[in-house]
C-alpha cells in the first residue's frame, strides 16, 4: 500500500481503533495497529510468526486484528456498490460491451473455497471435496476488475451447486429482486435479449445467467461463443487472482474460527476495492491477464504462476430451463452472425482456445 493510500485510510479507521493510554502501559497507536492489520493480511504470516517484525504478542495481536479488520470494514462499506437500478446496471453493462465486446453483460461472477483451520467440534461441516476445510467466497464484479456483489461464508462441505444456491446473489437472481433492466434489443439488431452474469461450469445455465457450452462434441459456432463469454469471465478470474496475491492470507489455511475468517476475507475485498481506485498502477503492480485485441494470444500476468485458490466445482447440466438454453442459442446466433461477429474473431479463437484454459 502506497503512503498516500495508507495516510487516507489510517485517518479514517484511527477513531475506530484508537486507545487510551493506562497507568501500567502506553496503548498501542492506531498506525502501528492497522500497519500490523495489513502485514497480517498481505504476508499469509500467523499470529505467531508475527510477533517478531510487530512486536506485538500474539494474543494482542489477533484482538488487534479483529477490531482492525471490523473497522476497516465500516469505513469502507461504500466501495462495494451493487446497482440498485436499470440505469446503474445498465451502465454496468456499457462498460462490458466496450471494453469486452460483449453486450447486455451486467457483471462476471465466480467464486472460490477460502481454506480455514477445522473448527472444534465442527465434525465435516466445513469438509470440502478437497479434503479441506473452507468456507465459500463469491463474488460479482465489474468490467474494471472490481466487485460488485460479495457473499461469504458457505462452509465447503454443501456441494458447490448448493453453496451458489444459498448465496444472497442467486436468491435474488431467481426471485427478481435484483432490479435487472427487462430485455431489449442488442446493438445493430432487433434481436431482444435478457441481461446476464457471465459465469462458468461451477453455476446453473439460467436466463440471466450465461455459462460455456461443454467442449464435447463443440461446434465452431459454440467455440465462438465460450470464446466471446471467455472475456467477461476472465475478469472475474483476474480479480479473484489479484485479490489472492496481494492478501496471501487467502491462499493460506486461515487459523481462525470460522466468524473471524469471514472478517478477514471481508476486509480483503473492500482493500481491493479501496485500493483499486486509490492507486491501481501502485497497488496491482503485477497486471492482469489480458488479450491482445489483435492476435488473440493471452499476456499473463505475474501472479500467473502462483498457486491458484481452490475453485468451484463444476456441476452437472440438469434440468436447464428450455428459456435459457434459448438465451444461449440466442446470443450464439448473434455472436456468429454479421451484425454481432468480431473483426477477426475466427482467427483470433485459433490463438485463444475459447477460454478453456482460462487460468482458474
Amino acid at each position: 500500500m502506497d503512503v498516500a493510500s495508507f495516510g487516507y485510510l489510517l485517518e479514517m479507521v484511527t477513531p475506530l481503533i484508537v486507545k487510551q493510554n493506562t497507568l501500567l502501559r502506553e496503548a498501542i497507536s492506531p498506525d502501528r495497529r492497522l500497519m500490523a492489520t495489513l502485514r497480517y493480511l498481505v504476508s499469509g504470516g500467523t499470529l505467531e510468526k508475527l510477533k517478531f517484525p510487530t512486536g506485538i504478542a500474539p494474543q494482542t495481536l489477533g484482538k488487534i486484528v479483529e477490531e482492525t479488520c471490523d473497522a476497516i470494514v465500516q469505513v469502507l462499506k461504500g466501495v462495494i456498490q451493487t446497482p440498485a437500478t436499470e440505469e446503474e446496471w445498465k451502465n454496468v453493462a456499457v462498460h462490458f460491451e466496450r471494453r469486452w465486446s460483449f453486450p447486455h453483460c451486467i457483471g462476471a461472477v465466480d467464486g472460490k473455497h477460502i481454506l480455514i483451520r477445522k473448527p472444534l467440534g465442527s465434525g465435516s461441516y466445513y469438509y470440502n471435496y478437497q479434503k479441506s476445510f473452507s468456507v465459500v467466497l463469491m463474488g460479482v464484479v465489474d468490467a474494471n476488475y472490481e466487485f460488485i456483489m460479495v457473499d461469504v461464508g458457505t462452509n465447503g462441505r454443501v456441494s458447490d451447486a448448493g453453496a451458489i444456491s444459498k448465496t444472497e446473489f442467486y436468491k435474488r437472481l431467481v426471485n427478481k429482486e435484483l432490479h435487472i433492466p427487462e430485455p431489449d434489443s442488442l446493438p445493430s439488431c432487433d434481436m431482444t435479449q435478457p441481461y446476464v452474469f457471465a459465469g462458468d461450469e461451477a453455476f446453473p445455465l439460467l436466463d440471466n445467467l450465461m455459462i460455456p457450452f461443454s467442449e464435447d462434441g463443440i461446434t465452431k459456432e459454440q467455440e465462438i461463443f465460450n470464446y466471446r463469454l471467455a472475456r467477461p469471465r476472465r475478469i472475474a478470474a483476474n480479480t479473484f487472482s489479484v485479490l489472492a496475491s496481494r492478501y496471501r492470507i487467502l491462499s493460506q489455511e486461515i487459523c481462525l474460527s470460522p466468524e473471524k475468517a469471514i472478517l478477514i476475507i471481508l476486509t480483503c475485498v473492500h482493500l481491493h476495492n479501496f485500493l483499486r481506485r486509490k492507486r491501481d498502477e501502485f497497488y496491482n503492480k503485477g497486471g492482469y491477464e489480458v488479450e491482445n485485441p489483435n492476435t488473440g494470444v493471452i499476456s499473463y500476468a505475474d501472479w500467473a504462476t502462483e498457486p491458484p485458490l481452490l475453485p468451484l466445482q463444476p456441476i452437472p447440466s440438469l434440468n436447464v430451463p428450455e428459456s435459457a438454453e434459448q438465451v444461449r442459442r440466442n446470443f450464439l446466433d448473434y455472436f456468429n452472425s454479421v451484425q454481432g461477429a468480431e473483426y477477426g474473431q475466427y482467427g483470433l479463437l485459433k490463438n485463444h482456445g475459447s477460454g478453456k484454459k482460462m487460468q482458474k
